[in-house]
């Protein structure tokens, strides 16, 4: 049985599957890391500028660099594998955890999912509970806001910042409940996200996983079925 059939035989048997994206599915629409060698930016790396001390520090700087980010992913499209998801949703119980914070899930249509590192297309108040989602290109700073009048930040995880708690808790519960796993793209690094495969499977062995993701990493070790392919070119057979 090739991978098409053993793929297409594993969505078929399954009664709640839920998805786990990370910056590979992002990449093969075009949308950069910002990360590593090629992350570069006037002299700063993303772990320099996504920072809240950064923010604190020179805000003009850190919003610079998010205006960029966003002229960049505006210009991006959904692939193959985005839509695949969001196609899934009408015909089965589905639930999706992306690390990916550029919005194409939603742009393909995806309802039923948490944007666990948060959306660049969102902002909200330093001071107050005040949020929006604000897909202005490019946006107008300082942004302030509406509400008190402070400056607004883009609501993203920032390094050194905790997750959302019920957005964790919600993503976990998907993992350790659902009978199939399906992995794309990512580094398998980043963590909590990248421990919740091996949490399933502890908890539950009869979980089935898969991992799609043109480099092997520590997932496609556990895997029931590694596919390394790039997720947009395989999954495009399924839509």
């Amino acid at each position: 049985m090739n991978n098409l059939e053993s793929f297409e035989k594993l969505i078929d048997s399954s009664e709640k599957i839920t998805f786990i994206t990370g910056a590979g599915i992002s990449a093969e629409s075009g949308v950069p890391t910002f990360r590593g060698s090629n992350g570069l930016w006037k002299n700063y790396r993303a772990e320099e500028l996504a920072t809240p001390y950064a923010f604190e520090k020179n805000p003009e700087i850190v919003w610079e660099w998010y205006n960029w980010r966003r002229e960049l992913i505006s210009k991006c499209v959904p692939n193959p594998a985005h839509y695949f998801i969001s196609g899934l949703e009408g015909s089965k119980d589905t639930f999706l955890i992306t690390q990916n914070v550029d919005g194409l899930h939603k742009k393909a249509g995806s309802k039923n999912l948490v944007e666990i590192h948060g959306s660049i297309w969102k902002i909200k108040c330093v001071n107050c509970t005040y949020s929006e989602e604000n897909y202005k290109v490019p946006l107008t700073f300082p942004p302030t806001c509406q509400k008190c009048g402070s400056l607004m930040r883009p609501a993203v995880i920032w390094f050194g910042e905790s997750l959302i708690g019920t957005d964790l808790d919600r993503a976990v519960k998907e993992c350790l409940n659902c009978d199939l796993l399906i992995v794309i793209g990512t580094s398998a690094v980043v963590q909590p996200v990248a421990s919740f495969p091996f949490q399933a499977k502890r908890h539950n062995n009869k979980i089935k996983i898969i991992d799609i993701n043109p480099v092997k990493n520590d997932i496609s070790e556990i895997a029931d079925l590694y596919i390394q392919e790039n997720s947009g070119e395989f999954l495009k057979n399924f839509i």
